[in-house]
């Protein structure tokens, strides 16, 4: 006789685990037809008994995601009880928090002849403070800047070679060097349908890093660290920044916004500065202004030495020996940080607000009260900001704010905007002396380079999503150059240390545990850590 086979689906509740359905299993009963009733006894002997739950209930996946997040922040309150450290202990260990001493200034951690970024603070034994400086390769911005310009030349090009090399380029090796980057300013093959246009990000940072990230995928040789190849794909990426960022916004606003899609292929004969505007502007139209305060503003950005977040972040991860795309990447996800390169948002919503809240924009009194709120948490965001002024490394100027302060009123004249722009103007000249006189200690403020950046930006139309990715666009300049002369000096992977102040305690098997929280055996453990190899 044929064997009847029959299958009963047996359900294990998982329901402490959160999943949708229940997990199931089959079993199969081989009788044969015939003997059904014959050996029953034996079968019955070897059976084991299995409970079959009759009932199946199907969560929704509201249900589902309500258990999910009731789970996470039972979690998160743990990390938030069993994460702080004591704050004494930074102090006892003498802990250069945020790699600074206890002047804010940053702790030597390498050498750099890329760019040389002088604070003008006033050094030991000393109380002048002095003017702030940036050199590029020993060169002072301000005589970059007044060489292109004098000359009425788009500058980018001209310091990326500067950066990367170390030297100016002769008039045949920058025509050179711009033909190079025009011929790397095209992405592969259906690469805007395959990875640009699926799954668009609403963060053009992460948006920008997707793409690096995939790049790896078309790179016939990914993974040499040789000069020469790693050189080739920083120069491709030079090139490219423009155009996945601006490509990745018109995917953006097609998706979310429901914008009409006009994609325009990126021109090799432009400079960096033109191509964004050609791009990302309907009808690729802009004014020579335009065209020439935006490349101002990426030379500006391009470089400022080795110990900012993310050229830290760059050279932290190209140490390890990893690829180009990840340590660009990594860098990427550093600038996308709001306490790195999302301050000129800030400072643009600031001043939407300022607008907002004052009568009379030329009002001393006015601007001046404003200004104290926002000190006081009592305007704005309540941070106890004002937002653009004052800098990590400068004191009494960011030599770049004062450059570019000389070109925006230009642009403001030409936009309509000259009203906005003396409100800048005269907040600039209030806030260092108010910030004086509410916070009782005075060690030099000024406007950072973020205090005007943002107002060009917007005096250029170009939309508040792509303002730190072309601050990326600018500092994959310096990122490479910095990923260039990690690799030629070849040091050891950097690797800081940290001291371990948590308590010991003891391995409770998993029945005698409670939940009320760990059980210490011992008390404050620390031990001082020497030169240990963790790999």
């Amino acid at each position: 006789m044929e064997d009847v086979v029959k299958s009963t689906e047996m359900t294990i509740s998982l329901e402490d685990l959160g999943m949708t359905k229940p997990m199931t299993a089959d079993v199969s009963e081989n009788t044969e037809s015939g003997a059904a009733a014959e050996g029953s006894a034996d079968v019955a002997e070897e059976a084991v008994e299995i409970e079959i739950e009759e009932e199946i209930i199907e969560k929704t996946e509201e249900e589902l995601a309500a258990e999910q997040k009731a789970i996470v922040e039972k979690l998160a309150k743990h990390c938030e009880e069993n994460g702080p450290i004591d704050p004494e202990f930074f102090n006892k260990y003498d802990v250069n928090r945020g790699l600074r001493d206890a002047d804010g200034n940053g702790v030597l951690t390498g050498l750099t002849e890329i760019s040389d970024v002088q604070s003008g603070r006033p050094a030991k034994g000393e109380t002048e403070h002095h003017k702030g400086r940036l050199f590029y390769r020993g060169i002072d911005i301000n005589e970059l800047v007044g060489g292109f310009v004098s000359e009425k030349r788009f500058g980018f090009e001209e310091v990326s070679y500067l950066l990367l090399f170390g030297v100016l380029p002769t008039e045949e090796q920058l025509a050179e060097f711009k033909k190079l980057l025009g011929c790397y300013r095209t992405l592969p093959e259906n690469f805007v349908r395959d990875v640009i246009m699926k799954a668009p990000s609403e963060d053009m940072m992460n948006s920008l890093a997707k793409s690096v990230l995939t790049l790896y995928s078309y790179d016939k040789n990914p993974d040499d660290t040789s000069i020469e190849n790693v050189l080739r794909q920083c120069l491709e990426l030079i090139a490219l920044f423009p155009v996945m960022a601006v490509y990745g916004y018109q995917a953006y606003v097609h998706k979310y916004d429901g914008s009409s899609l006009t994609i325009h292929n990126p021109q090799p004969d432009l400079s960096a500065a033109e191509n964004i505007l050609y791009l990302l502007r309907p009808d690729s139209k802009y004014t020579e202004l335009e065209a020439r305060l935006l490349d101002l503003a990426l030379v500006l950005h391009a470089e400022h030495g080795g110990g900012n977040n993310s050229t830290f972040t760059c050279r932290v991860v190209s140490s390890s020996g990893t690829d180009t795309y990840s340590a660009i990447a990594a860098a990427l996800g550093s600038l996308k940080g709001p306490k790195h390169g999302g301050a000129n948002i800030k400072v643009v919503k600031m001043f939407e607000d300022m607008k907002a809240n004052i009568t009379d924009w030329t009002s001393e009194e006015e601007v001046s009260d404003y200004l104290r709120k926002l000190l006081n948490k009592q305007a704005f965001d309540n941070a106890g900001l004002i937002y653009g002024i004052g800098h990590a490394v400068y004191s009494l100027n960011d030599p770049r704010a004062d450059i570019f302060k000389r070109f925006v009123e230009n642009l403001s004249i030409e936009k309509g905007r000259e009203d906005e722009f003396k409100l800048y103007a005269l907040v600039e000249r209030l806030a260092p002396e108010i910030i004086g006189q509410e916070k009782r200690i005075y060690k030099g403020v000024s406007a950072n380079i973020d205090f005007y950046s943002g107002f060009v930006y917007s005096m250029l139309d170009l939309p508040m999503q792509l303002y730190t990715p072309i601050f990326a666009i600018s500092r994959i300049t310096g990122w490479s150059a910095h990923r260039l002369e990690e690799l030629i000096n070849s040091g050891k992977i950097i690797r800081p240390a940290y001291n371990a102040v948590g308590e010991r305690q003891a391995y409770i098997p998993l029945k005698d545990r409670s939940s009320t929280g760990k059980e210490i055996i011992f008390e404050e453990f620390c031990t001082e850590t020497q030169n240990e190899k963790q790999e």
